[in-house]
């Protein structure tokens, strides 16, 4: 059998002195390669990936009989090499396999070979392991051999993808938006400043033309040159011809971005400032869109837009679709980048962008500027006002660990500013963040509230877990039980009660009322803070308590979740989004442990608007101002949802942590909702969820508004109408 590697546009072979060398160079964000094979084949694939430059993280598409599909992937960690292997068998009708080796521009080697024996192909994989130790091996399994739905034959010019349908409309949209009345932003209203440095003509020719295409009065651009040497730059300043709104600062000698930018800065005279760097175009309309905006709201301190990611060429290859302001997340990752607007008199106040953050310097400057603004004032603006052109040549590529470094620099100093002592590790994603408070002198007290009903297995082995594996050192166990008769049960809470003075069991016979039980615990509870755990949860590492715990110093923060997962591996809950199926639901369920969610925000803690009560820390303060669990509307169903909404609109903040995870072996202690009593009851509670918090219509902040609300893993949806965000 001959395999065919067929690479896509994101690829392309790179020359080398080795002719076996297999060198590859990504040029974009999905670099992929189509391995075919054909029906009769040998039955082993083995493939080896190797990163030559960064750590990579390759992703798999596995076709399970319905094609490549997004929810049938497969994602490694980021690693150096991996050896990976498939059971493809001998014979099938499926005759392909998708390997994504990176989602960044970099260079890689990459080889795919068959073996008819797990003998032959052992041999080879040793040989590999013995010259690169550092090799991950991978087994993926017997693949799928056999369509269960034939796929369709493509005739005609294929379908624009969800991302061009999606900037698409929304350009449109945007093209027949109204002028709005000026008041706010009369006069020189925006500059937009750009430090330039060797930049190709035909970036600079792409910037400008973007624009002047924006038709805007009032709107100026001044291009920072930072000293450049390249003839072709130079020649393109002296080829331009004098315009009143577009501006040249030639600053004779190389002092770095910063420099650069605050040199331009120097010069601007507009109310609001944008940055951008010399390889970015502004999007169609969008200058109309952000005026009117800051229009709609003048008391508005900083607006964000989303992005357009486009190849060396402007085709479009992605989207950021951003949340509302999260000032947690961005202390994980700067999610807000470009196309940002800052009041040009506050940037003054703070001395425009230092020096010493090279690769950060944006978020150094995000970061305080930011800091103690009413979040209410940050406004997200769901348009792709500005295209990325993302082709691996900016300074936090090719320099990543003085980029991190400089970072998390700035994140120490922000929290110091506050009087929080931290230090900042990697998140799960290595090049994002993952803020260490320091540790309290003396840990609080944690009521641990735990409803429970025979079941032995299940509560034997949490209150294990919690007494053995569970590194926190002041806690309180609380079970209630709803009537168990199981005499090992029994016997097991005596144990406990003899051996744990920390530990307490009370037994109601009663019907099932979630909320009852944890409300019964939470009376008793003597603790600081109070957390609600179900019985079929399991603790995976012992450091998740003292995570969850250390969540309560960001401000305002009165509830934390965990990331939970299935026993298979596959993500059970990184939070629950309000609006989903009209209700609420979990987000990217199923999806595989690693998976990192739009701009790998499920690597780092984020604010959410509700949590699962399967593992759901509750601060004091936050118990009392909300008080109990709504027994009567939510004795079994969206008691969690429910809860979580009262807090948020109280105006608490709700953390979700990837660094405290768990598995939840879910409902396996009391069965389904799908039939009989219990359907008509989680009917019941499902209307009594959308009376109480009209959660069909409810926009959560989470969300960017062009992700669909009728899944667990949401897709892009091409706007209807166009979103101005408001202040009120």
């Amino acid at each position: 059998m001959t395999l065919k590697i067929i690479p896509n546009a994101d690829l392309e072979r790179e020359v080398s002195v080795d002719a076996n060398a297999d060198l590859w160079k990504s040029l974009g964000d999905d670099p992929a390669f189509e391995i075919r094979f054909s029906p009769v084949r040998k039955k082993l694939l083995v493939l080896h990936v190797v990163a030559t430059d960064e750590p990579i993280d390759p992703k798999f598409y596995v076709n399970r009989g319905y094609g490549f599909r997004e929810k049938d992937t497969v994602s490694l960690p980021e690693g150096r090499g991996f050896v990976i292997t498939a059971d493809i068998g001998s014979v099938g009708s499926i005759c392909a396999l998708r390997a994504d080796p990176a989602s960044f521009p970099t260079t890689f080697r990459f080889t795919a070979k068959a073996f008819s024996s797990e003998k032959s192909a052992q041999r080879y994989i040793s040989g590999i392991l013995e010259m690169d130790a550092r090799s991950k091996r991978i087994d993926l399994g017997r693949l799928p051999q056999y369509w269960l739905k034939l796929p369709k034959l493509r005739l005609g010019r294929r379908k624009a993808s969800l991302t061009v349908q999606y900037a698409d409309a929304s350009y449109r949209l945007a093209s027949e938006l109204a002028a709005a009345p000026i008041s706010a932003t009369a006069g020189t209203w925006l500059s937009v400043v750009v430090p330039v440095y060797n930049a190709p003509a035909r970036y600079l020719d792409d910037l400008v033309k973007s624009f002047e295409a924006q038709n805007e009065q009032g709107a100026e651009l001044i291009l920072s040159d930072d000293g450049s040497t390249s003839p072709e730059t130079r020649q393109w300043y002296q080829g331009q011809r004098p315009r009143d709104n577009i501006r040249l600062v030639l600053n004779e000698r190389n002092g770095g971005i910063a420099a650069a930018t605050n040199a331009g800065l120097s010069q601007a005279q507009g109310q609001w400032i944008a940055f951008l760097d010399h390889d970015d175009v502004v999007a169609p309309h969008a200058f109309k869109v952000i005026r009117h905006t800051l229009e709609q709201n003048p008391e508005a301190n900083f607006v964000y837009t989303d992005e357009l990611v486009v190849d060396d060429t402007l085709k479009p290859t992605g989207v950021m679709l951003k949340p509302a302001y999260d000032s947690v997340l961005l202390t994980g990752v700067n999610y807000i980048n470009h196309f940002s607007i800052y009041r040009h008199s506050r940037l003054r106040e703070l001395g425009y962008l230092r020096t010493g953050y090279d690769g950060s310097q944006d978020y150094d400057l995000l970061l305080r500027y930011l800091e103690g603004i009413p979040e209410d004032s940050v406004l997200h603006l769901p348009y792709p006002a500005y295209w990325w052109r993302r082709n691996g040549k900016t300074y936090s590529r090719k320099f990543m660990d003085a980029a991190t470094a400089n970072a998390r620099k700035a994140l120490v100093e922000r929290f110091e500013r506050r009087q929080q002592a931290i230090g900042v590790d990697g998140a799960l994603t290595k090049t994002l963040h993952r803020i260490m408070f320091e540790a309290p002198h003396e840990w609080p007290k944690i009521s641990i509230v735990i409803p429970s009903k025979d079941n032995l297995d299940l509560i034997k082995r949490i209150l294990g877990d919690l007494f053995e594996k569970t590194d926190y050192p002041n806690f309180e166990v609380l079970v209630i039980d709803n009537g168990s008769t199981d005499k090992a049960v029994l016997d097991l809470y005596e144990h406990y009660r003899k051996t744990q003075p920390r530990f307490s069991a009370v037994i109601n016979p009663e019907a099932f009322n979630f909320s009852r039980s944890v409300n019964r615990g939470l009376s008793a509870a003597t603790g600081e803070h109070c957390l609600i755990l179900n019985n079929d949860v399991e603790v995976i590492e012992p450091g998740w308590l003292k995570e969850m715990v250390s969540c309560l110093a960001y401000d305002r923060t009165g509830i934390v979740g965990a990331k939970l997962l299935f026993s298979n591996d596959k993500m059970q809950h990184a939070g629950v989004v309000i609006g989903f199926g009209g209700l609420a639901g979990h987000w990217y369920m199923n999806k595989p442990k690693e998976f990192g969610g739009p701009m790998n925000r499920l690597h780092v803690r984020n604010t959410l608007t509700c949590v699962t009560g399967a593992v759901m820390l509750i601060s004091g303060e936050c118990l009392k101002k909300i008080g109990l669990f709504d027994e009567e509307n939510f004795a079994v169903a969206y008691n969690d949802v429910d809860y979580c909404l009262r807090a948020y609109k109280a105006g608490y903040r709700i953390v979700w942590t990837p660094f405290a995870c768990l598995y939840h072996h879910e409902s396996l202690s009391r069965g389904s909702d799908k039939s009989g009593e219990r359907k008509k009851r989680f009917e019941q509670e499902k209307q009594n969820l959308r009376r109480l918090h009209a959660t069909q219509g409810f926009i959560d902040r989470a969300l960017n508004p062009a992700y669909s609300r009728d899944k667990s893993d949401p897709r892009i949806v091409p706007p209807t109408l166009l979103r101005i965000p408001s202040m009120s």
